[in-house]
């Protein structure tokens, strides 16, 4: 079980790297940084089409590698 688990594991975080690789800067420089966290946190940027899918794959594979993560560190030793 603890094997399964473990490669489970490794697989997700596979896919949250490609993931994440794929989604499009929303802003550059310093200035975008700071800037571009206020837009985000109003809601002035929407994701949209692709975008949306893999915001949303991101969240799933982050989660579950929380998961996984604590099942292969608590749960299963």
């Amino acid at each position: 079980m603890t094997g399964l688990v473990n490669v489970l594991l490794v697989v997700d975080a596979i896919i949250m790297i490609v993931l994440v690789l794929l989604q499009t800067g929303k802003s550059a420089g310093l200035s975008g940084a700071i800037s571009g966290g206020a837009e985000q946190l109003f809601g002035k940027q929407k994701a949209r089409g692709v975008d949306l899918v893999l915001h949303r794959g991101t969240i799933v594979t982050g989660t579950l590698f929380f998961i996984l993560a604590f099942l292969s560190a608590y749960v299963l030793q």
